[in-house]
């Protein structure tokens, strides 16, 4: 198990082996989720790119925040993480809130940040009222009132009834998110806005919608590309909120392809 002290806690994270001059990918996960939504990818990448996994706070193992948090807190613990690494010039990939976590990320250093992949996410998701009915609705029933239908939204018709098994599992996984984990990042969610930063990106994008995305639908995440000085959208067909769950082989290999453009590595 690889874990470590940040200064708001302790974070488990997990890499693969890190070979010097092969680039580095960051993957950041989503709302009540673990860094396992990224195993189908990591099996397609590792031993082609140094891989960086890790539950942000309040998920997963990683202990829980005190206080409120905002994305540039989440952001933070993952600069911490990168720089006790001695990684810069990576490649941040991250899929809804992690795609939040990615933009903090390059505001704060950009100098660690060589490219990103806004995977499912947008500069804004969300609005005051949505977050406050759902941070409403899971202080007083549990996350578990909630788990079908935020499923429906993650995931499209076909994974939910040809692999329901595996539909189980990441149910499963939501549920036991833990609860005040989980309406932190709710929190941080309601009030995050970069949409008058998406302009000042300048490092190489690639944004990934899904076709059948019920959280962040592809006008939403097309809207952001355009937003974004030179980035690049890739529309994934067949796929909900998580197709790095849905159909991790298409989505390695759109980011290899996006990778192979971005240059040599800095590391």
């Amino acid at each position: 198990m690889q874990l470590m002290r940040t200064t708001t806690g302790v974070l488990h994270y997990r890499t693969s082996d890190l070979v010097s001059g092969r680039e580095t990918v960051v993957f950041v996960n989503s709302l009540g989720t673990d860094f396992r939504i990224w195993d189908g990818v990591f099996d397609q990448l590792c031993g082609r790119f140094n891989i960086v996994l890790h539950d942000k706070a309040g998920h997963g193992l990683s202990q829980e925040r005190t206080g409120r948090s905002t994305i540039a807190d989440y952001a933070r613990d993952l600069e911490e993480l990168l720089v006790s690494l001695n990684l810069t010039g990576v490649v941040v990939c991250g899929v809804s809130v992690g795609g939040l976590i990615a933009q903090s990320l390059f505001q704060q250093r950009p100098d660690l940040v060589k490219a990103m992949v806004l995977s499912n996410t947008a500069s804004k998701i969300g609005t005051q009222d949505s977050w406050n009915a759902r941070i409403s609705a899971v202080s007083a029933s549990g996350i578990g009132a909630i788990a079908d239908t935020i499923l429906e939204r993650w995931f499209a018709p076909d994974f939910r009834m040809n692999r329901s098994d595996e539909y189980v599992l990441y149910r499963t996984m939501l549920v036991r998110t833990p609860l005040s984990g989980y309406l932190a990042c709710c929190e941080a969610l309601r009030s995050a806005d970069f949409t008058k930063d998406a302009a000042r990106i300048t490092v190489p994008v690639l944004c990934i919608a899904g076709e059948h995305d019920g959280s962040t639908p592809p006008a939403i995440v097309e809207e952001m590309a355009r937003s974004i000085p030179g980035a690049r959208y890739e529309h994934i067909l067949g796929a909900g909120h998580l197709p790095c769950i849905e159909c991790p082989e298409l989505f390695a290999q759109h980011l290899s392809n996006f990778i192979a453009t971005v240059g040599a590595s800095s590391r």
